[in-house]
């Protein structure tokens, strides 16, 4: 058994292969999100793949924290993270429908993972604050999943609205530790969340979301007839694949688990670092679909929603990944910031060039990130040195 493996070599922050198995789900998850935006890159089609991405995220991280909490090795654990598994894999595979026929078995599986998260907790959550947190999440967690079913039932821009307000509300709650009268508020000790197990899970989901831009610009590839300009075009966006893992594993990435370690408030900052990802991973699917569409089509104009896709992936990346930044060293590198000023500025011309050549110039700028990172390090070694969160 995983857990039995995991416990003889006494590696805590192993991850089981029953996580890994969900993983599986997530990545076919992500590539159906970047096969649909591919399809309607509009402002739209944006809201939409955002509301169902932070949907996917919720789920991955109130599992893993569950886990992480009552301890991963358990069979209960384990078959819960199946059981999700298996209504996530009903989730992305209506994920391109959800807005039109398959809403309703959409947010039929996402209120049955909440649904039965809770009564998870409610009855073999093993540490003693859990049957109370889960009472508050319980509360939140209703009254979501009454906004995701309302909404599959209505049609066009009323369904988007309302499972955008109820995902803000989930968002929301999270943050403020899930309120409730007279229970009072989940504080970010009860969750146990220390330890190496939950960073290296986000740095999973990073790799879940890197395999998943892969996925689809090799299939995408192998779809459209081979040509020397799709050869260039996939070794183009390749690279921003690989340049964008080197900025996020160096040197932050490494020492999430450190900086965890270090803080005067382990969980917080457990929970910090959540953030950063999801917004890191939403930047890798924004270029995973810029993959799609540089990779189809590489020769021709740039439309303004294919630039903004091109451009603004990597923007939304290094968004998170100074974030991430200031999670662990208390401050933000300014080779981000650099870097979003430089993005910034080649979008005026990206009208003027072809969608391969605009994805170079997102390769200049994370390229020199990227060699701005490796020079600093070598000239001031740094430490892990979290900020102060609550």
């Amino acid at each position: 058994m995983a857990g039995s493996e995991a416990e003889a070599t006494g590696d805590a922050g192993r991850p089981l292969f029953v996580e890994l198995f969900l993983d599986l789900v997530y990545v076919f998850a992500l590539v159906s999100l970047t096969k649909t935006l591919a399809g309607d890159v509009s402002l739209t089609g944006v809201a939409r793949t955002l509301v169902l991405l932070f949907a996917f995220a919720l789920i991955w991280s109130l599992t893993t924290w569950v886990s992480g909490t009552s301890g991963p090795e358990r069979p209960s654990v384990q078959a819960h993270i199946i059981s999700v598994a298996a209504a996530s894999l009903l989730m992305a595979a209506a994920a391109p429908g959800a807005f039109g026929d398959r809403g309703l078995l959409f947010a039929g599986a996402y209120s049955f993972i909440h649904l039965s998260s809770i009564g998870y907790s409610l009855f073999h959550a093993r540490d003693p604050a859990g049957p109370r947190r889960a009472r508050r999440i319980a509360f939140w967690d209703i009254l979501g999943s009454a906004g995701w079913i309302a909404g599959a039932l209505v049609e066009g821009p009323a369904r988007l609205g309302i499972w955008a307000l109820a995902i803000a509300v989930e968002y929301t709650a999270a943050v403020l530790g899930w309120p409730v009268p007279r229970l009072g508020r989940s504080k970010s000790m009860e969750w146990r969340l220390g330890g190496e197990r939950v960073p290296e899970r986000y740095r999973q989901f990073i790799v879940v979301a890197f395999g998943a831009s892969i996925l689809t610009t090799g299939t995408t590839f192998s779809q459209h007839e081979h040509t020397l300009g799709r050869g260039y075009a996939l070794a183009v966006v390749f690279t921003i694949v690989v340049l964008m893992w080197r900025i996020y594993i160096y040197r932050a990435g490494e020492l999430l688990t450190e900086a965890i370690t270090r803080s005067a408030d382990p969980a917080l900052l457990t929970r910090a670092a959540a953030v950063c990802h999801l917004v890191m991973v939403a930047g890798i699917v924004g270029v995973a679909v810029a993959s799609d569409l540089v990779v189809a089509r590489p020769f021709g104009d740039t439309p303004p929603s294919w630039a903004a896709v091109i451009l603004g992936g990597p923007a939304l990346f290094l968004i998170g990944r100074g974030l991430l930044d200031y999670t662990v060293f208390g401050r933000i590198s300014r080779s981000r910031v650099s870097g979003l000023v430089l993005l910034a500025g080649a979008a005026p011309a990206s009208s003027l060039l072809p969608p391969v050549l605009v994805a170079l110039l997102a390769v200049v700028v994370l390229a020199l990130i990227a060699v701005a990172n490796l020079v600093a390090t070598r000239l001031h070694p740094r430490t892990a040195a979290p900020p102060g969160l609550g």
